[in-house]
């Protein structure tokens, strides 16, 4: 449902092995959507057609690197509120599959302006890179009208002064 780009962004973690630049934090936003994200680098933005909840679908991306560690925000329009949820639990499986990881902790995460829906999560988890290497991620997963979300940081080692504000940082206009 979405290996590629995970796997894109894993891939783009494992490259920053021994790289440690400072984090440049800043407010960028999600064109296709009203989220206001804060980003300790400069990201990329890309869009491309995924299959979800069974039917093709734009999902619009911005990632970028620093500090050892790949942060990415990804949204979809699934056409409507009543999708969101399934979207949200089938999105959640197919990540920690692509990266054969295992669920560590896993806590609400409705940002303000969001839907309140049971699927509305963080999760942090250990699976591998696609080298085998071993990696950690803390993925939020929330919705918003007619799109879902998905907020992710993959590292070697998670460390808040990373992630904190980065997931404090989403916020909706």
């Amino acid at each position: 449902m979405f290996p590629p780009l995970t796997m894109a962004a894993l891939a783009g973690a494992a490259a920053l092995a021994g790289c440690s630049p400072a984090l440049d934090w800043r407010e960028v936003r999600l064109e296709a959507a009203p989220l206001k994200i804060m980003m300790p680098c400069k990201p990329e933005q890309g869009s491309r057609q995924v299959a979800m909840g069974g039917r093709p679908v734009a999902l619009d991306a911005l990632a970028c690197e620093a500090g050892g560690s790949t942060f990415a925000v990804l949204s979809a329009d699934v056409g409507g509120p009543a999708n969101a949820d399934a979207s949200l639990r089938q999105w959640q499986a197919a990540s920690l599959a692509t990266m054969r990881g295992s669920t560590v902790r896993e806590t609400r995460f409705v940002p303000g302006g969001a839907l309140d829906l049971p699927r509305s999560v963080q999760v942090v988890a250990n699976g591998r890179r696609p080298d085998g290497q071993p990696v950690e991620a803390q993925i939020a997963y929330f919705a918003r009208g007619n799109h879902v979300f998905q907020a992710a940081v993959y590292s070697e080692r998670l460390q808040a002064q990373a992630t904190e504000p980065f997931f404090a940082g989403l916020r909706f206009e």
